[in-house]
């Protein structure tokens, strides 16, 4: 088996393996981009739902660190599984506790002077969905599942890197095909920096 052979088989198959991948960034940036049209339509479900409210006696520290121990301690008491979830300061004695996934969002309020944290529930969004897989990346979430995550993004765009290379392989390889790659070539990439230089 030539080269060409093994080239044209990791071409195949990596565009088989990133295809769920490529299609799920395919249609979440159109919420990203045209976010005018979609959210007013979506926002219908936008109410929450209040599910506790808790008396809470804890001071908020001042560093990013210890914030987050605090977020977790709060989701902890509010019995809010806690798979993915952000800190937020609103003000010296305000702080929001984000938790979500792909299909659920809580979100945690705590007003330390009134000694009160209400926790409630959004509805399903499909905007939310979409643009929180699109966006959704990084190491700085704790678990196996969103590391995971993060590993499998990672190599998603490592797939990609190599799809492309065999994909230029194979054109180069058809002689006949090549004026009209270098075409295609230089209309993506001019349009591209187009952008880039004036945007």
């Amino acid at each position: 088996m030539t080269f060409s052979h093994v080239n044209r088989r990791v071409h195949l198959y990596l565009g088989l393996f990133i295809l769920p991948w490529l299609f799920m960034y395919g249609i979440s940036a159109l919420p990203l981009a045209h976010a005018s049209f979609f959210m007013p339509h979506d926002a219908a479900k936008n109410s929450r739902i209040l599910r506790a409210e808790h008396t809470v006696d804890m001071a908020v520290p001042n560093d990013d660190a210890g914030l987050r121990v605090l977020g977790a301690a709060l989701l902890d008491l509010a019995a809010v599984r806690r798979t993915s979830f952000d800190v937020y300061r609103e003000a010296p004695n305000r702080m929001n506790v984000y938790a979500y996934s792909f299909w659920s969002w809580t979100e945690l309020n705590y007003d330390v002077d009134r000694r009160r944290m209400t926790v409630e529930d959004s509805r399903f969004r499909w905007v939310l969905f979409l643009t929180g897989m699109h966006a959704r990346g990084g190491f700085q979430q704790e678990g196996v599942l969103p590391t995971a995550w993060s590993l499998v993004v990672d190599l998603v765009a490592l797939a990609i890197l190599l799809w492309i290379a065999s994909g230029l392989y194979m054109w180069w390889g058809v002689r006949g095909h090549r004026r009209w790659g270098w075409l295609a070539i230089a209309f993506g990439t001019g349009s591209f920096l187009v952008f880039a230089l004036r945007l």
